[in-house]
């Protein structure tokens, strides 16, 4: 067997004449982040096992390899061990409490923005490996995601439906000159009224797709039927070509399916396991958008729970929602590998943007019955 080529590792540093006190300390950074880097990994991969242990442990690795470079760039200069930057010492604390597939996707972030493109001193192989490093990680958090998609999905939205929409009804309800114990009642009937039907609606929005992906799945009599199809005149080759293939692909799949039939022979793979895991379970969308769309509900009711009335109420209520809004929508930003700031002002524009007009033509509504 041919052994694989060792790939290139990182070039011994040129020795420099007289580094300055802020090359020094430049280097010294770099190599406190590698090392911090190279932590986070072995972090995420003690919380994993098979491939994506093994995939995490070969990048702490590299960080190593990186390590090295600066070591010997510095020489006596190494000095006393630096912390690792704001950033790296984040990840590796949310890596040691959460794992997960966030960190990985603040990982990605991280490997992205690299300062070596614009470095000197950091020979063009360890750039390469710092976006390479990035593209593994956004690999392994696109697994997470596809594994927790479906449950987070019915998450996000059941808590922002439920943050907006009960905002809106209560200031809409208050602005109409409705008592305070008339919005503490609407809200609780809606915050009760938009989880059951949430729940409801994942439930049956996620079984329907499940099962439409079943639909996909070849017939068992049909895959039995291959042994007894005449060599020389039979359709299957039509079932590939439905499926996809180009007439010569078909041809020739439908002719290895037949020359090599035995009683395990399948006419087509089942539906991945890995697409029913991108949708989830129903019970499990259900439950997640209820609990989230109760527990968003219940955020611009607290006020009115806790005894606060009138402006006081609306303004303390609107405060919690927007900071909830920004939670959920930098949760989103995070787990997509997009900027969270971004997501998270999108988000509170658009849920007080709603509340706002209900708000106003709660307002419009009192004025006109009184």
């Amino acid at each position: 067997m041919d052994s694989q080529p060792t790939p290139p590792a990182v070039p011994t540093p040129p020795a420099p004449a007289v580094p300055t006190a802020k090359q020094i300390k430049k280097w010294r950074q770099y190599l406190a982040d590698e090392q911090a880097e190279g932590a986070v990994y072995r972090e995420l991969a003690a919380g994993r096992t098979g491939e994506e242990r093994e995939i995490l442990l070969e990048l702490a690795d590299a960080e190593v390899r990186h390590e090295q470079y600066w070591r010997e760039l510095l020489g006596d200069q190494v000095g006393k061990p630096l912390r690792g930057s704001k950033r790296t010492r984040l990840l590796g604390w949310l890596a040691k409490l959460f794992g997960g597939v966030f960190v990985l996707a603040l990982a990605q972030q991280a490997e992205n923005r690299t300062e070596y493109g614009s470095e000197p001193d950091a020979p063009a192989q360890m750039l390469a490996d710092e976006r390479i490093h990035g593209e593994v990680v956004r690999g392994l958090a696109t697994r997470g995601r596809k594994r927790m998609s479906g449950t987070f999905r019915a998450a996000v939205f059941g808590a922002n439906d439920g943050l907006v929409s009960n905002l809106a009804l209560i200031l809409g309800i208050g602005a109409s000159g409705a008592s305070t114990h008339m919005v503490l009642f609407s809200g609780a009937a809606g915050l009760l009224a938009g989880a059951l039907s949430m729940g409801a609606g994942e439930y049956v929005s996620v079984s329907s797709q499940r099962e439409l992906l079943k639909a996909e799945n070849p017939a068992p009599e049909a895959s039995r039927a291959i042994g007894d199809l005449d060599v020389n005149q039979n359709e299957l080759a039509l079932v590939y070509r439905a499926r996809g293939m180009s007439a010569r692909e078909a041809s020739a799949h439908a002719d290895q399916m037949i020359a090599n039939f035995s009683s395990k022979s399948k006419l087509a793979d089942d539906v991945a396991e890995e697409h029913h895991e991108a949708i989830g379970t129903p019970w499990g969308a259900a439950t997640s958008s209820f609990a989230f769309f109760a527990s968003g509900a219940l955020i611009p009711l607290l006020p009115y729970l806790f005894g606060v009335e009138g402006y006081a109420a609306v303004a303390i209520a609107v405060g919690l929602v927007s900071v909830a809004l920004v939670l959920t929508g930098a949760s989103v930003g995070v787990l997509s590998g997009s900027s969270p700031v971004r997501r998270a002002l999108r988000q509170l524009a658009i849920g007080l943007g709603a509340a706002a007009a209900t708000y106003l033509l709660g307002l419009i509504f009192g004025a006109t019955v009184s």
